[in-house]
């Protein structure tokens, strides 16, 4: 194997065929820190307030591949994000959220409902949930950057989707702070406490 790339065996269904092949991936493009995903997973937690610090680009840049790379439904790629730095825009966030928390870094998640894989029987579609992966491959990459993050739904999607004149077809999903933690910044003591498997997982 050579230094600095992974190895990963994909299978993707492709009109009803399925095709195999190896995926080389480049970690120094995609970003891999001293963590383990073991490691990534428990030590997320929901950054509440933010240093002055702001997020290196070419560690953004490394979230924003990381939630590129995510899958989607018949690998529509409905979604798009929206990275919200200026002044001017993250007082618009200010407007529509109390949660940003002071962070330097603004992600907001949306996705084209005019594009997405309807379930059969049609009572529900893919947007939700692929932009929903998207995101969650970008919180998860930035811990592993050493960037912390806060998922935000604690919004009017109707009201954001007004304040920041999004095109007609879009759907706003939420946001996700992303920067450094003050100094004083406490995690709250609930963040990592979670039901037992044996009152979330059936085996059938």
């Amino acid at each position: 194997m050579r230094e600095n790339v992974y190895w990963f065996f994909i299978c993707q269904n492709i009109t009803n065929k399925y095709k195999c092949g190896i995926l080389l991936l480049d970690s120094k493009k995609f970003g891999r820190n001293n963590m383990d995903f073991e490691e990534v997973i428990k030590n997320r937690y929901s950054c509440k307030k933010y240093s002055d610090k702001k997020v290196e680009k070419e560690k953004l840049d490394k979230i924003l591949e990381a939630g590129r790379l995510a899958p989607t439904a018949k690998n529509l790629q409905e979604y798009h994000i929206y990275v919200i730095q200026s002044e001017k825009n993250l007082k618009k966030v200010d407007e529509v959220t109390p949660c940003r928390y002071g962070a330097s870094t603004v992600l907001l998640v949306t996705y084209d409902k005019t594009n997405v894989f309807t379930y059969p029987g049609g009572s529900r579609d893919s947007g939700i949930e692929d932009a929903t992966i998207v995101a969650t491959h970008m919180m998860l990459a930035a811990k592993n950057q050493g960037v912390e993050s806060c998922w935000i739904n604690f919004l009017d999607p109707d009201i954001t989707h007004k304040k920041f004149r999004l095109p007609a077809k879009e759907e706003v999903l939420m946001m996700l702070d992303l920067g450094y933690p003050a100094e004083d910044c406490e995690i709250n003591p609930l963040h990592d406490k979670r039901k037992d498997l044996s009152e979330t997982v059936t085996f059938i």
